[in-house]
């Protein structure tokens, strides 16, 4: 057994490789049904930004639904099983639309994409849909437009899935603490975290039959 400091030194070592088997071993297969949502990763509380080296002049001040925060985002892309298609970290300040501009987070997503009201954007839609992309958000207050489709708003209702997902990522597989070294480390660890959760037995999914069954009671 090595200790701590050089458990921490030789965790640099094996960044590369675990992105690798995460990406070509470890990703979810898109089924049609998409959900994308961010979730933020704090490098520090809010009050010690300017106090934090480690990530001084990457990590970046951001504001979510909670409040403000100093650090990253981890934007994901999962399937109706749970398991997660894409993921892309950005900076705390970067738009939540913005990585689905990038082929890249997208390539292996089809079908419908159901997203928080966050995502609403004509031209991303437009963007999204040559691509064979269907971007799906409710709508504002103050929108006008058409009706959202049934099977559309089934599907909303059950986008809290990707919030459970997030929930899991930072309490069981614990992809976020502030007790980084170096920036490098931050990043193994946050690979570590999502490979440790595709190995998970049992995750937050959708039961198409219900989805199926309570569609037809409605009509």
């Amino acid at each position: 057994m090595v200790s701590y400091n050089r458990f921490v030194e030789l965790q640099q070592q094996v960044a590369f490789p675990l992105v690798l088997f995460l990406k070509l071993c470890r990703m979810g297969e898109c089924t049609g049904i998409s959900f994308v949502d961010s979730t933020t990763l704090k490098a520090c509380h809010i009050k010690r930004e300017k106090q934090n080296k480690v990530f001084s002049g990457i990590a970046t001040k951001g504001k979510s639904t909670i409040g403000w925060f100093f650090g990253f985002k981890l934007h994901i892309i999962i399937n109706d099983k749970g398991e997660i298609l894409s993921f892309v970290i950005t900076q705390g300040n970067v738009d939540d639309r913005e990585p689905l501009n990038s082929e890249s987070f997208i390539k292996s997503v089809f079908g419908k994409l159901y997203a928080d009201r966050g995502y609403i954007s004509q031209t991303l839609r437009d963007i999204l849909f040559v691509d064979g992309i269907h971007l799906v958000t409710k709508l504002r207050n103050n929108m006008k437009g058409g009706e959202i489709p049934l099977q559309d708003k089934i599907n909303l209702r059950k986008r809290a899935v990707i919030e459970s997902v997030n929930d899991e990522l930072k309490n069981i597989c614990q992809i976020e603490h502030t007790r980084h070294r170096s920036f490098t480390n931050f990043i193994t660890n946050l690979i570590a975290g999502l490979l440790a959760y595709s190995f998970l037995p049992k995750k937050p999914s959708i039961n198409a039959e219900r989805v199926d069954s309570a569609q037809l009671q409605l009509f």
